[in-house]
């Protein structure tokens, strides 16, 4: 009774490994989606960090520019034009840059969910 109860639960062990290893393995489009997805959050992360600089910097000539202004200093008027320039270049090359990471995400998402589908394909075949 003893050993048939040791085969059994052996048994048992060894289909639930096998059943629980082939439930977690991901495709390659999955990992790759998994990736770039990733890759696309890190991206738009720095992206918004670098378009608040730039929002700074924008910030920072305009005070500048004004404070010429009210001195009659032509000299660091000009400097805060050229700071405000700066800053709203810096924020609209750190838009283009969350755009893409947004879409660099949505390809990563697009990439798990085929990853997926052919799983569920090979897994319906394997039924069969």
């Amino acid at each position: 009774m003893i050993r048939t109860l040791l085969r059994f639960s052996l048994a048992l062990a060894a289909i639930t490994l096998l059943a629980s290893n082939g439930a977690r393995a991901q495709t390659a489009g999955e990992t790759e989606g998994n990736r770039l997805e990733r890759k696309g959050n890190a991206e738009e992360k720095a992206a918004n960090a670098e378009k608040a600089k730039g929002a700074k910097m924008e910030q920072k000539g305009k005070a500048e520019e004004e404070a010429g202004k009210k001195k009659g200093d032509k000299n660091e008027e000009m400097a805060g034009k050229r700071t405000k320039k700066k800053g709203q270049a810096v924020g609209k090359a750190s838009e283009a840059r969350a755009d893409e990471a947004k879409q660099m995400e949505k390809s990563g998402n697009e990439a798990e969910k085929a990853g997926v589908k052919s799983k569920k394909a090979a897994e319906d075949v394997t039924k069969k």
